[in-house]
């Protein structure tokens, strides 16, 4: 039997063949599938060097190679190195929220091809991918996990097999969205962990992280820490956007 998922990506294949294409976020209309139009471009904000070489924090101006930003320097993250493509602004509100609560899950190779751009590096070196998981009760609510999605487009694209089953969520924790950084924190300590049945598979392998937003990092802190417990040998993560201390935080 065809998921649901499967099912309504393959309509929005089908419409896209005989309907005009439209805009990804504003829905006007474009001359190709899986474009902006030319107002909703001029306003993506997309992350470009200089950026902290751990976190990905965009910085201002260049203060030379492998500089951290000073929360990496007073508490260094679990993982090794977070990249993102956009900040988390409007526009890039707009596009994840469609994806993830909108059921627009036909953006998910076209938010990937953003992706493979700033995670080119991480992708090159990675032996497996794994999604930030869904606790089995969101994702029946959802239908889809979206971080899945996007992991298993970034497969097709670099090599590296994706695991959908590597991590799960087997603490059911409330929104993040609120939230403060402390709060976020303790709202996913111990929430993710390796099954016994996959921890040959994550032990020793460079595992790339994939995930939506990140915000306050806590999620990717919490899915690295119960990845390194497992004996994974080194974690990256890689989203499509991520907040900057400037930015406002919505609900995606």
């Amino acid at each position: 039997m065809v998921s649901p998922s499967i099912a309504k990506r393959g309509l929005a294949a089908a419409l896209d063949a005989v309907l005009p294409p439209l805009c990804m976020a504003c829905r006007e209309p474009v001359d190709a599938p899986g474009r902006l139009c030319a107002g909703c471009w001029r306003e993506m904000d997309f992350i470009v060097d200089p950026l902290c070489d751990s976190c990905g924090l965009p910085f201002s101006h260049d203060l030379g190679e492998g500089i951290l930003c000073p929360a990496c320097i007073a508490a260094p993250p679990a993982f090794a190195r977070a990249r993102a493509a956009l900040r988390y602004g409007d526009m890039a509100r707009r596009l994840i929220a469609g994806f993830k609560y909108a059921d627009r899950i036909h953006l998910a190779p076209f938010l990937a091809a953003w992706l493979a751009r700033p995670g080119e590096a991480l992708l090159a070196g990675a032996d497996l991918l794994v999604p930030a998981p869904l606790h089995r009760r969101r994702l029946i609510a959802r239908r889809f996990n979206q971080s899945a999605m996007l992991a298993r487009e970034l497969s097709a694209r670099c090599g590296a097999p994706a695991s959908m089953s590597a991590l799960v969520r087997h603490r059911a924790t409330p929104p993040q969205a609120g939230l403060d950084r402390a709060r976020r924190a303790r709202n996913v300590t111990g929430a993710f962990r390796v099954p016994p049945a996959a921890r040959a598979e994550v032990a020793g392998r460079r595992i790339v992280l994939i995930d939506d937003v990140l915000t306050t990092g806590a999620t990717a802190e919490a899915c690295a820490r119960a990845l390194r417990r497992a004996g994974a040998a080194r974690v990256d993560v890689l989203t499509i956007a991520r907040v900057a201390p400037t930015d406002h935080v919505g609900s995606a």
